[in-house]
């Protein structure tokens, strides 16, 4: 391949950069926590969902120290509705690290960032060059997509390219604004060199790049279908006659993937008459596409409707939207009109 001429690759996606980019609340901040966190969140998540689950997370937890000291429960229900808990677990996990060794704050250095739980290559190298200006390149899906084009390769499906990718990444690097360089290399890949139909006569780098265009990639796997039927169970408080009462239940260690999110008890079938349909809406978990069917149950027929489940209790609606709930769950109560606006 031949090598375009970098410095005028560098000018041109950064002063594209300066005049394009979106504006981020973690684009606001050299805070390497705020980073990290937005950084997590970011994973495997759109940008759209993050923005609120990271100004509260934040608000709620502003510092390394104040992330350690906090319960599993409340960052997992800061975390509800990002989907993939196992980073939030993980990233609590790093805080109670380093609090364990008395540091208040995230090391600087890219090495010493990855050795902390949940932290690969990908995340140290982005919060050691946006925070802290270390000339490390940041390679994630939106990057590999923009150099697979340039230098028109195919996708990646080997760690020798994965190799090359990296090296070609680094080698584009701007050591003077690095952050904002591996910054604009993802923006470019979110925004304008998109996996399907990119907008080639909009980008800086369109006179450099080889492909011009979609590259060849592995097909996706089909996206299943399957149905999936919820009840909802509401009661009066004893206590207090002017507020309802909903029937959740906690998933245990040993029943799921994701230990003590709570969620509504599960129906035996899909199957609701329509007389009893509260509601039917879709979601997307990795590669499945659910139909939700939730129906109204009294509290004395659950037990004949729903499988067995983790433990249940009765929840004030006014404390739901505090718990760390499924997506799922979250979606459901939000279309139902029963979470309060404030972490809803």
């Amino acid at each position: 391949m031949q090598l375009p001429n970098i410095s005028s690759l560098r000018t041109a996606l950064l002063n594209w950069y300066d005049a394009n980019k979106r504006d981020l609340p973690w684009r606001r901040t050299e805070d390497p926590y705020a980073i990290w966190v937005s950084e997590i969140m970011l994973q495997q998540t759109r940008v759209a969902a993050v923005i609120d689950r990271y100004n509260a997370f934040l608000n709620r937890l502003p510092t390394v120290t104040a992330l350690a000291h906090a319960s599993e429960q409340e960052v997992l229900a800061l975390w509800s509705g990002l989907g993939y808990y196992r980073r939030a677990r993980m990233m609590h996990k790093a805080a109670q690290s380093l609090a364990a060794n008395r540091q208040n704050a995230l090391p600087s250095t890219s090495a010493a960032l990855r050795k902390l739980p949940g932290i690969g290559a990908y995340t140290s190298a982005a919060i050691a060059s946006i925070a802290h200006g270390e000339p490390i390149a940041v390679v994630d899906g939106n990057v590999e997509r923009v150099i697979c084009r340039l230098a028109g390769w195919e996708e990646a499906s080997s760690t020798a390219q994965d190799r090359e990718i990296e090296a070609f990444a680094n080698l584009l690097l701007d050591p003077a604004r690095p952050g904002d360089f591996n910054q604009a290399m993802m923006e470019l890949g979110a925004t304008i060199c998109l996996p399907r139909n990119p907008q080639c006569t909009a980008c800086p780098l369109f006179t450099a790049c080889i492909t011009r265009g979609e590259h060849k990639t592995t097909p996706r796997p089909k996206m299943q279908s399957r149905g999936i039927g919820y009840a909802l169970v509401l009661r009066k408080t004893r206590t207090r006659p002017s507020t309802q009462e909903v029937l959740l239940e906690q998933r245990s260690a040993g029943q799921s993937v994701m230990p003590g999110l709570w969620e509504l008890p599960m129906l035996r079938t899909s199957e609701i008459p329509e007389e009893d349909l509260l509601l039917a809406v879709r979601h997307s978990i990795m590669q499945v596409n659910y139909n939700v069917q939730v129906r109204s149950a009294t509290a004395k027929a659950v037990l004949a409707l729903t499988v067995e489940g983790g433990e249940r209790h009765w929840i004030p609606l006014t404390q739901v939207a505090a718990l760390p709930l499924t997506g799922l769950a979250r979606k459901i109560l939000n279309r139902l009109k029963l979470l309060p606006t404030a972490l809803s």
